[in-house]
């Protein structure tokens, strides 16, 4: 009997070993393939990512807008003021009218 309780005593002792052995392995199997697993998840987020920016339309920015003309009432007030004021002869505002009105 002593024999026999010694060989299951061995074979408790080796299979306990065996199995402790095997969870450590295990575990450090998932951590490193969780860890490899993770960052293949970001290389490919990365790409998709800089694929995207890649595709996206670069568009230009909008020409800006024409710089806005005064109405005709206001252009022609002007031209009056600077008749009044001498800088222009009777001919030059009547030229200059004659190009307002006919635009």
């Amino acid at each position: 009997m002593p024999g026999l309780l010694r060989g299951i005593a061995r074979t408790a002792v080796v299979a306990g070993t065996a199995s402790a052995v095997a969870g450590r392995v295990q575990r450090r199997q998932a951590s490193k393939f969780a860890d490899r697993d993770a960052q293949t998840a970001a290389d490919r987020e990365q790409a998709y990512d800089e694929d995207r920016a890649q595709q996206q339309p670069q568009y230009a920015a909008p020409p800006p807008p024409p710089p806005a003309q005064p109405d005709l009432v206001t252009q022609l007030k002007q031209l009056a003021e600077l008749k009044d004021e001498g800088i222009l002869t009777e001919d030059e505002f009547n030229a200059q009218k004659a190009k307002l009105l006919n635009r």
